[in-house]
């Protein structure tokens, strides 16, 4: 992958990232205990698979993309 897409891939995962994120807390303020928890579960398997699948292999072809938050 050109370096130039890795850029920008990188900054859309970190965006729905935080869209996501957003999304849980205002599920939490909205509704029931268990609607959270379901919704919660749902929003961490899709930001596993976004870390795992997309941004971890983008990070070891340009590790200089990768941004402070998500180191070790």
């Amino acid at each position: 992958m050109k370096k130039d897409i890795a850029e920008k891939i990188s900054a859309l995962m970190l965006e729905y990232g935080e869209k996501l994120d957003n999304s849980v807390k205002l599920v939490m303020d909205t509704s029931s205990t268990e609607e959270f928890e379901a919704y919660r579960n749902a929003v961490g398997q899709i930001m596993g698979t976004m870390l795992v699948e997309i941004m971890n292999p983008l990070y070891r072809e340009y590790p200089d993309l990768k941004p402070p938050e998500l180191e070790d």
